[in-house]
């Protein structure tokens, strides 16, 4: 049975790297989720571009960070901050769909 990712993870937030980019944080519960997400591939860059309907092409960087048993996701803004027409100045409402990860 498929567990959802809210099991294993304490914190997943967005937030604006600048005016052009958006950064994903999702920091785990403990080093045994990390080490279980990171070697099994869990979260990798099709997946991503997938539920944030993206081009895996605008995934800038994903890094896994064992200090703080966290991976951090980094993408191009699809609307610049403060921009007309974008809804979110300053990109913290943009983890949603992170929220789907099941493992």
């Amino acid at each position: 049975m498929k567990r959802n990712i809210l099991e294993a993870a304490k914190v997943i937030r967005s937030k604006n790297a600048g005016p052009y980019e958006l950064t994903f944080d999702i920091m785990f519960k403990n080093k045994d989720f990390f080490e279980t997400f990171k070697s099994q591939n869990i979260i990798n860059s099709a997946l991503v571009a997938r539920l944030l309907k993206i081009e895996e092409s605008n995934i800038l960087s994903l890094i896994w960070f064992a200090p703080a048993n966290a991976v951090k996701i980094t993408i191009k803004r699809p609307i610049p901050s403060g921009a007309p027409g974008e809804t979110d100045i300053y990109g913290a409402q943009q983890h949603a769909p992170l929220l789907a990860i099941e493992f």
